[in-house]
């Protein structure tokens, strides 16, 4: 398997040495030359532990390590001990348990790694790639990326202590919640550096971007990516979408709606990815929260990212996103893989402008991928974790609730609904005593974490400031 760059400017690569290098040099996302097709596949699957399924499809992207390495790294990362804090203790060899709120309605719980969110599910396997790939090319790398909450305490807690790793993370500065502050800033471990920004999270990605643009920086500071823009990432999200179905379904031939809260477009992209290969999805629903770029582009063909100073502060704050990184992967195959065309494209929205498909073939072409979307508001998330736990018994994240308020809107009779649940909810820890009128619950061990001593540096929204850093550590 090679891969290619979404801009049409690169060789195509094994997925080793895109593994370490996140964007392509041309600016564009790597992709699979092609989806490998797996419908012949689902029957042999459908009894697999998490770990023997994660095996199968990796295999089938992961050409250049050999299979027990791979068998072993997927061992190694798909543990019950790992992803232990399952609502039901006695699901928690699942992995990715499924909870039925009502029939043909579910939760796929993907919040139960170190971190409390989904972000765990690909994270800890990166962090095990990485580790693997740099011991045998006797390579160190740099970790550069932003997080708007949990990809960046998902990232530290995946690579701290790892060997020949650092991480600089850059997250907006005081716009995380508490908890997902002290998740990341109370690391101690030397290889971890938390870096605040005075602004929004649009304004760290584009920081992100702009070092990995710069070449000579990137190869002498050897700066590697662990956000979604790292193809390994959305790889491995592609399992649970496989897991999820099986679980919800008795019969390969039945077909699945998956609503999925979307801020960069990574978490649904690997959804868009599993349908391509095969999976019997009649419906991938969007969930936005106010930040609803997505939702406008679904709705009209219309793709206008929104300055900084037009981002909504809100309860999901995972979502508070106006560029969404993962979408040129979506447009990508949307326009015929026409590389030609992204560039295009991309360059009226990096010249801060948009780009409007109305009108074209590949506006009718839309349908034919089963995209739905809507959005969600302060008022909604609020009513939807008291409904959710009066009715339930389950307690929710305000994430979470975007997806089942848009779930909601789109149900289709005869066809299970499946929420990916996206992080527990003592992460959000304000929303669900507004909500709720009471604490959320939280692992034992996480008791107190606010209160530990918190190590970030602060500064403004500066690519040098940023570079300085690095060098200073470096």
């Amino acid at each position: 398997m090679k891969y290619i760059s979404t801009r049409g400017g690169d060789e195509p690569r094994e997925f080793c040495d895109i593994l370490l290098g996140g964007l392509a040099p041309d600016g564009g996302l790597y992709l699979p030359e092609s989806y490998p097709q797996v419908r012949d596949r689902l029957a042999a699957w459908r009894g697999l532990s998490y770990s023997e399924l994660a095996f199968e499809i990796l295999s089938l992207y992961v050409t250049d390590i050999p299979a027990a390495d791979l068998r072993a790294i997927c061992d190694k990362t798909y543990t019950a001990q790992t992803y232990r804090w399952s609502r039901d203790a006695a699901k928690a060899k699942d992995i990715v348990p499924l909870t039925t709120l009502e029939p043909g309605f579910h939760l796929l719980e993907l919040s139960n790694g170190p971190t409390l969110a989904f972000k765990d599910m690909a994270m800890q396997l990166l962090g095990n790639l990485f580790e693997y790939v740099l011991e045998r090319r006797n390579e160190t790398i740099n970790i550069l990326g932003a997080t708007s909450g949990d990809t960046g305490s998902a990232a530290e807690y995946a690579m701290r202590g790892k060997h020949n790793v650092r991480v600089f993370m850059l997250s907006p500065d005081g716009l995380m919640s508490p908890f997902q502050r002290a998740q990341m800033y109370s690391l101690r471990e030397p290889n971890i550096f938390n870096i605040a920004v005075r602004g929004m999270f649009d304004d760290a990605q584009d920081i992100v971007k702009a070092v990995s643009n710069d070449a000579a920086f990137k190869a002498r500071y050897k700066i590697g990516a662990v956000n979604s823009i790292n193809w390994a990432r959305v790889m491995a999200q592609v399992v649970y979408y496989f897991k999820g179905y099986f679980a919800a379904t008795s019969s390969n031939d039945q077909p699945v709606a998956f609503c999925v809260p979307s801020g960069n477009f990574g978490n649904i992209c690997a959804g868009h990815i599993a349908r391509m290969m095969g999976l019997p999805i009649s419906r991938l629903v969007l969930a936005t929260n106010e930040n609803d770029v997505l939702d406008e582009f679904f709705r009209t063909g219309v793709y206008r990212p929104r300055a900084a100073a037009e981002t909504h502060v809100t309860s999901s704050p995972s979502m508070d996103i106006s560029k969404a990184s993962n979408f040129e992967r979506f447009i990508f195959d949307l326009v015929g893989r026409d590389a030609a065309k992204v560039r295009e494209l991309w360059a009226q929205v990096d010249a801060g402008g948009a780009f409007d498909l109305r009108g074209t073939p590949y506006l009718a072409a839309l349908p034919g991928y089963r995209f739905v979307s809507g959005s969600s508001s302060h008022a909604d998330r609020l009513a939807t974790i008291r409904a959710v736990w009066d009715r339930h018994r389950v307690m929710i994240d305000t994430h979470t609730a975007d997806g089942i308020k848009v779930a909601s809107e789109f149900r289709e009779p005869g066809v299970p609904m499946v929420v990916l649940e996206t992080a527990q909810a003592v992460k959000f820890s304000e929303t669900i005593r507004e909500a709720l009128g009471r604490e959320p619950v939280r692992p034992r061990e996480l008791e107190g974490i606010e209160s530990l001593p918190q190590r970030v540096d602060v500064v403004d929204a500066s690519v040098e400031q940023v570079k300085a850093i690095i060098v200073g550590n470096c």
